[in-house]
């Protein structure tokens, strides 16, 4: 089975996916907020940063997940005389999950190691809430925000206002990017749970 990419803009159900495949299909889930996270620590001059400039820092951390990806799903060759079929273990499937991808980057990182359409080698999944008004974001925000959100304690205005300046125009900014790179693109705009599972019954019938 191959590894899996869940992408998308903030709050439209990446990490809610991923517990679902780590629960139901075995999935390793790696977030790439946290890698993020533990650049911003180890290497802060590398301008690798959260809840920052979203397109500077997917630019900055694409050459790591390039490098990543590929050499945790090449079965094949070597990188720097490192075998990676021999370090290659049966069965050790991972979901990458998160928003800060720039697949232009990316890509030409991915052909060092053999690998060329994106497609060929994983699990594309894309999740978008492109169907929302902004008052509707607002509103999902106020329901479903916890201590833990970066938005909790914001009021209905400025909820309304990062809505219609943040997440709608970078929502339809990231379908199309993800398109381009052959993702399955899924708006969880409405009935969310549902779509999420049925993502998850389509994984599980293609094993």
């Amino acid at each position: 089975m191959k590894n899996i990419i869940v992408a998308g803009p903030p709050r439209a159900g990446k990490t809610t996916l991923a517990r679902k495949l780590n629960e139901e299909l075995d999935y390793f889930v790696i977030s790439v907020d946290k890698l993020a996270a533990v650049f911003q620590g180890a290497y802060p001059q590398l301008d690798i940063r959260l809840n920052w400039n979203r397109e500077k820092t997917a630019d900055n951390i694409a050459p790591f997940l390039g490098h990543f990806l590929g050499a945790f799903s090449s079965g094949r060759g070597t990188a720097y005389e490192l075998n990676l079929r021999t370090h290659a273990i049966k069965g050790n499937r991972f979901a990458l999950e998160g928003g800060y991808f720039n697949f232009d980057r990316i890509t030409p990182v991915l052909q060092t190691y053999g690998i060329g359409e994106l497609k060929d080698s994983f699990i594309l999944i894309g999740l978008t809430q492109n169907e929302k008004t902004a008052g509707e974001f607002a509103r999902d925000f106020r329901k479903y925000d916890t201590e833990d959100d970066w938005t909790y304690g914001w009021d209905d205005g400025e909820l309304t206002e990062y809505a219609e300046k943040d997440a709608i125009p970078a929502g339809r900014a990231m379908t199309e990017h993800l398109r381009k790179y052959g993702f399955t693109v899924y708006d969880t705009s409405f009935e969310r749970e549902r779509v999420l599972d049925g993502i998850v019954d389509d994984i599980r019938n293609c094993r």
